[in-house]
């Protein structure tokens, strides 16, 4: 187990690395000056070069890339250019509401979707579980931004339920929450389906169920025993990608997450901000992955991480 846990963390650590490096790499590829986009399109050409040297970008780009793998192995990437503050606490201060909002979404997912998923799988071939796949299509299909739309035309408009935008107080997460729970919720519905009709045609159950054991039991203990890990790697997976901000989510709700945060670096090209962000999310993707993969055991004791380790 030691084994394995080192194993995994040596290549997390070196996805994050390859990771940050590739964005550091491309973000200074992408057309754009972050020195006009501080200075203003206005500034003159010894402002803009003032600029320039003040945030080092007149120096090779060899040497910014030396000096941000010294500030990476000491976890300082500078200080963010609209912001004026250390990248990293920028980011810190964020995360905390793309939490919020990642682990809200997937709990209502996995609340919502996996009972859905096995009535569908209980009822196979039947109108009600072909009406409740087409939902589950439709809610697939939707984009993002439209079901944020409706939702605040609906809920905060028309009827105003919920706040439109922002997260002054709790009723502010009820809306972008249920926008991202959507998509979720007919991912894993499906999967769930699909896992369960395949165990209960297999021959197990159908000897479980001449034994007369209770249908409660085959579904929930059998069925979904033999489900769990890859239910679980599912939505451990969703939830891993939330943590990278629910970009078009957060800019619809002007959500002060991670999402919203990217979008504004993107745009001035705060170059230690977006490096900043994509650290810290991939630190936090790399995590959940590794607790993933240690949760196996307790899902199915046949699962030996070490030995799969040493394979």
């Amino acid at each position: 187990m030691t084994n394995y846990i080192l194993k995994r963390l040596g290549q997390g650590l070196l996805t994050v690395f390859l990771t940050v490096s590739t964005v550091f790499i491309l973000i200074r590829m992408a057309p754009g000056d972050p020195a006009v986009s501080y200075a203003g399109p206005l500034a003159t050409s010894e402002q803009l070069a003032a600029v320039r040297e003040q945030f080092g970008l007149d120096r090779p780009v060899l040497e910014q890339y030396w000096i941000f793998l010294q500030q990476l192995f000491t976890g300082n990437l500078g200080t963010s250019y609209s912001f004026q503050a250390p990248a990293m606490q920028v980011v810190a201060e964020r995360m905390p509401y793309t939490l919020t909002l990642a682990t809200a979404s997937i709990l209502l997912a996995a609340v919502v979707a996996i009972p859905l998923g096995v009535w569908m799988s209980r009822r196979p071939d039947t109108g009600k579980e072909l009406g409740v796949n087409v939902l589950t299509i439709a809610g697939q299909s939707m984009p993002d931004f439209w079901t944020g739309i409706m939702l605040l035309t609906g809920f905060a408009v028309l009827i105003p339920l919920f706040p439109a935008s922002g997260f002054a107080t709790w009723g502010g997460l009820v809306l972008p929450t249920i926008t991202i729970a959507i998509l979720q919720i007919a991912l894993i519905s499906r999967m769930v389906r699909r896992e369960m009709t395949a165990n209960f045609a297999a021959p197990y159950l159908t000897v479980a169920r001449s034994r007369g054991v209770r249908n409660s039991v085959l579904t929930w203990r059998y069925a979904m025993g033999n489900s769990a890990i890859p239910v679980f790697t599912a939505l451990g997976t969703r939830f891993a990608a939330m943590l990278n901000g629910v970009v078009v989510v957060e800019v619809v709700f002007a959500w002060p997450g991670v999402g919203s945060l990217i979008v504004r670096a993107l745009e001035t090209r705060d170059y230690p901000l977006i490096q900043a962000t994509v650290l810290l999310t991939a630190l936090l993707a790399v995590a959940v992955q590794l607790l993933i993969d240690l949760a196996y055991p307790l899902l199915d004791p046949r699962v030996r991480l070490g030995k799969a380790a040493t394979a």
